[in-house]
């Protein structure tokens, strides 16, 4: 026990200041030192060799107060939430930092959540204001509807917020099957800083292109704020974003830090052309948002050349294990505590383990990064820690010097697509379908990194294949929709009843819907 808390205990960061606004940190530095320095380039897979947008780090940082002055006009109160739905454009970055400059508590949602989906989360977080796209579907709220194009208002100074003021409420899938709120304090970006040391390696020099949408918490971080913080370029894709677009506009627009999900390197490989060529201009690669397998990792390195960083996290704490140019990760093993943090593995007794034991990987409450809470939970937080220690849910063994090899998740949570997804949400969708008797879903893996989710099915009449997607479209959001469906006479169970997820793999246990 000495031993893993003398690793674990990684240093000790920097105080957040008291008086601190995650939006003003993000802009303010490099608004002063290059105000006229290109922030954010806006491309187009389609169109490789030209920008749709360019902004500057003066008219983004003036961007985002003018979006903070129409929130404060229209009666935007310390703590009101903001829900943002908008799809690949700057409007929607602006709109969330421009909440969070006001003093709100901006609210990202994907662009593919469903109106079923929307309402939910309408209806837990009580939003006063929601800023929607034309293609945005209808859902019931009692928010004012503010569009993108409205927020052009006077210019606002960041607000004088405290750094444990809530600034972003992330909604993630639960356990029990709908989505929960998490919510973080203005420090969270401070925290970022460690990711700095321990993974991406930024500074004012670099081009960042990241592939995911511009809604996603780890673009919103990795390929924006964490650029922005110290002067670097963020450059991101509005448009077609198939594998074999990536190489082409990283040959044109020379990023010198790549971010993708392993799925995205993995196709890649396998579709994208010359991946030396197209990505020559690189100092280094990064992934997050689902595990890395060895083959893609070896895959990477072979077909470019160039050394590829993993880091993990969670919505309530961000990314936190990782490796890094510093940091080479030992072979097995995922990663590292960044500098800074303060990680253990937990065991049953909700202490630290001796070093080379499974527990639950754990952080320090004392993290800048960690959130403040569940919204609206006190019980789930609180059952959330073990003394001083956030228990994150996964498994894993910490080896000498601090190395940490993952060992799966003590849940049922799945990954798709790197979101999150309980399997109850997903089943409780299909068993209101009139040919579902019962269902249960799960994670099912195809090939070496790359899992789906995998439905088994016992019917009530003949299935249809058309007939279950589409019903699973109206209620879920694409990524949570299975991709493979199976037929099962029943559901496998312990005596008690409860349903064994683990007996449903491998895939004879059933008989495929074919169309």
């Amino acid at each position: 026990m000495t031993d893993q808390l003398s690793i674990c205990r990684n240093g000790v960061p920097e105080a957040c200041p008291e008086r601190f606004n995650m939006a003003r940190y993000v802009m303010e530095d490099a608004v002063g030192k290059w105000p006229e320095k290109s922030a954010l380039i806006v491309v187009d897979g389609s169109n490789p060799s030209v920008a749709s947008e360019v902004w500057t780090f003066a008219e983004i940082d003036e961007a985002i107060r003018r979006a903070a002055g129409t929130f404060a006009a229209q009666g935007l109160g310390h703590g009101d939430r903001v829900l943002i739905r908008i799809g690949d454009t700057p409007r929607f970055p602006i709109a969330y930092f421009g909440a969070i400059a006001a003093g709100g508590i901006a609210m990202p949602l994907s662009s593919q959540l469903s109106a079923d989906e929307l309402s939910y989360i309408a209806n837990d977080a009580e939003p006063r204001f929601t800023v929607l796209d034309a293609k945005c579907p209808e859902f019931f709220t009692t928010a004012q509807r503010l569009s993108p194009d409205e927020l052009d208002g006077d210019v606002l100074d960041y607000a004088d917020t405290r750094c444990d003021d809530p600034a972003q409420l992330v909604y993630t899938s639960g356990t029990s099957g709908k989505p929960k709120g998490v919510l973080h304090a203005q420090r969270s970006v401070w925290a970022r800083r460690m990711m700095r040391a321990g993974w991406h390696d930024m500074c004012e020099s670099d081009r960042v292109m990241h592939t995911g949408a511009f809604n996603w918490t780890y673009v919103l971080g990795c390929g924006l704020s964490d650029p922005w913080c110290v002067g670097a370029t963020a450059i991101l894709n509005a448009g077609d974003r198939a594998p074999e677009v990536w190489p082409r506009l990283a040959a044109h627009w020379k990023p010198t830090i790549f971010a993708a999900v392993p799925g995205m390197y993995r196709r890649m490989q396998k579709y994208g052309g010359d991946l030396r060529e197209g990505f020559a201009s690189l100092r280094h690669a990064l992934t997050a948002g689902e595990a890395l397998s060895p083959t893609v990792h070896e895959g990477w390195l072979e077909k470019t050349g160039k050394p590829l960083y993993e880091s993990l996290g969670m919505s309530e704490v961000s990314t936190f294990i990782s490796s890094g140019p510093d940091y080479p990760t030992p072979k097995g093993a995922m990663g590292w505590p960044q500098p800074g943090r303060h990680i253990a593995i937990v065991g049953e007794d909700g202490h630290p383990t001796s070093l080379g034991e499974t527990g639950v990987l754990a952080v320090h409450h004392s993290d800048p990064g960690l959130m403040l809470g569940y919204w609206r939970d006190d019980v789930r937080t609180r059952d959330a820690y073990a003394g001083d220690w956030f228990l994150t849910g996964d498994l894993a063994v910490m080896g000498e010097g601090g190395a940490l090899r993952y060992a799966g998740r003590n849940d049922d949570m799945m990954n798709a697509q790197g979101y999150r997804v309980a399997p109850q949400e997903v089943e409780d969708v299909l068993t209101l379908h009139p040919a579902v008797t019962e269902c249960a879903v799960t994670e099912m893996p195809v090939e070496d990194g790359l899992s789906i989710i995998a439905a088994w099915i016992v019917p009530a009449m003949e299935l249809d294949l058309e007939s279950l997607r589409a019903h699973c479209a109206v209620h879920l959001a694409a990524y949570k929709i299975p991709r493979a469906f199976y037929s099962i006479d029943a559901l496998p169970r312990t005596t008690n009843g409860k349903l064994v997820r683990r007996a449903l793999l491998p895939v004879n246990t059933g008989h495929a819907i074919n169309m």
